[in-house]
């Protein structure tokens, strides 16, 4: 088990590690890479909250980008329409 300490309205938070996990973290510590248990949860939250940054960024992109394609759609189908209707207008009726 790891006690992180977190922001002051939470005093403290119990991770639960498996084996293989806390074995991992036992290793870091033993080759110098990281200073305690704390620096390994601080290290694994960086990396997460970093991906999920990303995630909602490359979701916000796809939404602006879904919706310039709708703009872009919507003028190429309204000069097209235009189109249709001068070259109507032009040919001579019978």
């Amino acid at each position: 088990m790891i006690r992180a300490l977190l922001a002051p309205s939470l005093r403290h938070m119990d991770v639960h590690l498996t084996p293989d996990q806390r074995a991992f973290v036992r290793q870091a510590i033993d080759s110098g890479r990281l200073r305690g248990e704390e620096d390994a949860v601080k290290e694994a939250l960086s990396l997460w909250e970093e991906r999920e940054r990303g995630r909602a960024i490359t979701q916000e992109s796809m939404r602006e980008l879904a919706q310039q394609v709708t703009q872009r759609g919507k003028a190429g189908m309204a000069a097209e329409l235009s189109s249709e209707l001068s070259s109507e207008q032009q040919m001579p009726r019978r």
